[in-house]
């Protein structure tokens, strides 16, 4: 029998500081009959990615902010269940789109693309052939524009972003220092992922004493995923003409901070910042999907994904994210007979 009723996660109260659970709500809503031209989409797997951080402040942005009482969105993965009419899609395909939070959605389908499970496990869409893949070859070849034999230092290299950036600079060439917050995290940059050096910021005494210590010859890229601390010490050692791809800044996102102090470094060192956006660079999709699947095919990209089942457990994922719960890609199952 179809389903009647869809849970989704609302916006109960704009967080201060760290997000908490109550923040969050767990409601029950009808789904609608389908009118022509609509289909009916049962979510595998949503997404939760640091950038909804910013989403919860009241404030313009380059995305409009979540609004108190209504449902979150984001990116998510599914099949179509029911097809009313003329539409694009058939009962059975498998789509993305931004419907995320919710466990079914209707939709006239413009805003869903098709995607194959056969490729890549269905969830690696909203990861390493998603957004935050996207993110990390965009940022890294584009902004970062690496050259064989230059040293590239990522923070939160074992996340969802980080991770894909550490194996692209390895791929071009690159020597490659990670940072992470776990033992296990190193391990896996190590073992998995195949970087040159990396170590675990929470155990060392001091962030650019250690940076410099594994990038004797300095920094020539640095990713930046994190912000404050990890900013301030990539300054101490870029080098001439040393590139800072600013992806985001996770330490900071629940909090007011200054910037960092040796700022000054960047017109001494002649350095180039700049920030970005994966949304603005559709253009590189297919040349993206092109290498990556070429990669994968050839066992050079791995990832790890850290999964949360139930969409109640949605929020606790979320929060995981600032407080380092995940290794790789935070989904949330919201199907529990998903693979």
């Amino acid at each position: 029998m179809s389903a009647t009723i869809s849970r989704e996660i609302r916006l109960k109260h704009r967080p201060k500081g760290l997000p908490r659970v109550d923040d969050f709500e767990l409601t029950e809503v009808p789904i609608p009959a389908l009118e022509d031209g609509q289909v009916l989409v049962q979510n595998h797997y949503m997404s939760v990615d640091p950038y909804m951080r910013g989403r919860m402040y009241d404030q313009p942005s380059y995305v409009a902010p979540f609004q108190i009482g209504e449902p979150l969105d984001g990116g998510c993965v599914g099949q179509v269940i029911q097809a009313q009419g003329s539409v694009p899609f058939q009962v059975g395909d498998y789509v993305s789109g931004r419907q995320g939070w919710r466990e079914y959605y209707v939709s006239d389908g413009s805003e869903l693309s098709r995607v194959d499970p056969a490729h890549v496990p269905l969830q690696a869409y909203l990861g390493t052939v998603g957004m935050p893949g996207m993110t990390a070859y965009v940022g890294l070849l584009d902004i970062g524009r690496p050259k064989s034999g230059e040293t590239v230092f990522v923070s939160a290299a074992a996340g969802a972003v980080g991770s894909i950036v550490c194996q692209i600079a390895k791929l071009k060439g690159c020597r490659v220092v990670g940072s992470a917050g776990s033992a296990s995290k190193v391990q896996w940059l190590r073992d998995v992922a195949g970087v040159d050096a990396a170590f675990n910021y929470k155990e060392v005494g001091s962030l650019t004493e250690e940076l410099g210590r594994l990038c004797p010859h300095g920094v020539d890229i640095y990713f930046e995923n994190v912000g404050g601390a990890h900013l301030e010490a990539a300054l101490d050692h870029m080098n001439m003409f040393g590139r800072i791809v600013l992806c985001g800044m996770i330490s900071q996102y629940n909090e007011n901070s200054a910037g960092p102090a040796n700022l000054r470094f960047a017109v001494r060192k002649r350095l180039t910042l700049q920030g970005f956006i994966v949304s603005d660079h559709a253009d590189r999709r297919l040349q993206f999907e092109s290498d990556m699947r070429t990669w994968i095919a050839a066992d050079q990209i791995k990832w790890e994904e850290t999964v949360v089942t139930g969409i109640e457990n949605a929020p606790k994922a979320f929060i995981g994210l600032f407080t380092g719960d995940n290794i790789g890609k935070m989904l949330v199952r919201l199907n529990p007979g998903a693979a």
